[in-house]
């Protein structure tokens, strides 16, 4: 049970994440990105390849997020003078353009060339050596750091909610509805966090390599999310933000909107990328058919559920899917006289009706604000 819950946090950081990055150039820039995936083939190939060549693992994730910026610059340069539809069809259609170039192209594996089809293995892994008892203490007491600040950000953030309530009569309703959900959601953040922690400490205790991974996604997660949050505070947010609701304001007053949006692709497309490296050291072994572009509409859906411009809610929906995954699996099986198949597209079916019935009552997602909506114009 200790290893599946480090797993299921190492792929729900991961994909958390991903979808910041998404959540980033869509629910608070409105660019319409439907190939969020090459940001990550990239920042994983780029990073397990340098890897493999002697770069420490760190310098070569930090290589896979410049190089994952880099295809922003060249795809924003490309389409965003364009309407939006335009950035969606380019978008998707250099991420299946990314991985079929990696199936097809022959790759710098060590010191031989291997055709990209046959994928990369073997290459080195943060925290994979066992470290002695006194850095075992350290990340421990690094967890239980991250654990107290999560639980102390999510008790502050049900608390504005609550002062607002008691504040503002004018929109008393609304109010409720927002530090309700937000009651109920911190409940289960705090609840998830505590799970992670009382596992993260036995198997850091026992040492695990696969609780080490998960010590260093969550510790990104927090910076980047801590980082997000005081972005879209600034003036630089703002503007993001007025960009998404009608570029022609900012535009009159005197803004470069290319420019934002350009920044906006750059930065999502890099924190895509980080999360790239974070898949290849859990997958510990990379193919090309790993980058489906199913995983740019599993982002999507993290985004939508949780509710695009609000990187709380992006997080919640990375753990409401995983957690949706997990159970499904699980439970499904036991229920339902389906084979493997019948079994995953019964899955996908359950979710699309859940996103169907999220989109009529609650077409902001689950801790979204419906005036910041752009399609509730």
């Amino acid at each position: 049970m200790t290893d599946y819950l480090i797993f299921l946090a190492i792929s729900t950081a991961t994909f958390a994440l991903f979808s910041l990055g998404l959540n980033l150039q869509w629910g608070f820039t409105g660019l319409i990105n439907f190939g969020h995936v090459a940001f990550m083939t990239l920042g994983a190939y780029t990073t397990v390849l340098l890897s493999l060549k002697g770069v420490p693992v760190f310098i070569s994730a930090v290589a896979g997020a410049f190089v994952a910026a880099l295809l922003g610059l060249v795809i924003g340069l490309a389409t965003l003078r364009l309407r939006e539809d335009y950035l969606a069809i380019v978008t998707i259609g250099v991420g299946e353009l990314i991985r079929l170039v990696v199936n097809n192209q022959e790759l710098p594996v060590g010191d031989t060339w291997t055709s990209g089809a046959f994928g990369v293995q073997s290459y080195p892994i943060p925290l994979f050596t066992e470290p002695n008892l006194g850095v075992r203490f350290f990340m421990m007491g690094l967890l239980t750091l991250l654990a107290a600040i999560a639980c102390f950000t999510l008790w502050r953030w049900v608390r504005t909610a609550q002062i607002s309530l008691a504040n503002d009569s004018d929109r008393r309703i609304v109010n409720k509805q927002e530090y309700l959900s937000r009651l109920i959601v911190g409940i289960l953040l705090a609840l998830l966090v505590v799970a992670i922690y009382i596992s993260g400490l036995i198997a850091l205790y026992n040492y695990n390599p696969k609780a080490g991974l998960m010590l260093l996604s969550l510790l990104v997660l927090a910076f980047v999310f801590w980082r997000l949050e005081i972005l879209i505070r600034s003036p630089w947010g703002r503007v993001l933000k007025a960009i998404r609701e009608d570029e022609e304001i900012p535009r009159a007053m005197g803004k470069n909107v290319f420019w934002y949006k350009l920044q906006s692709l750059m930065l999502g497309g890099a924190i895509a990328g980080v999360a790239g490296a974070f898949f290849a050291w859990q997958l510990s072994a990379i193919y090309p058919d790993n980058f489906q572009p199913q995983l740019t509409f599993d982002s999507w859906i993290m985004v939508i559920l949780g509710g695009s411009g609000n990187n709380v809610g992006t997080i919640f929906g990375a753990v409401i899917y995983f957690a949706y995954d997990a159970m499904t699996r699980e439970v499904l099986p036991k229920i339902l006289p389906f084979d493997e198949a019948r079994l995953s597209a019964f899955r996908i079916m359950v979710i699309g009706l859940i996103l169907m019935i999220l989109m009529i009552w609650r077409p902001q997602g689950i801790l979204g604000k419906k005036e910041e909506l752009t399609l509730g114009k």
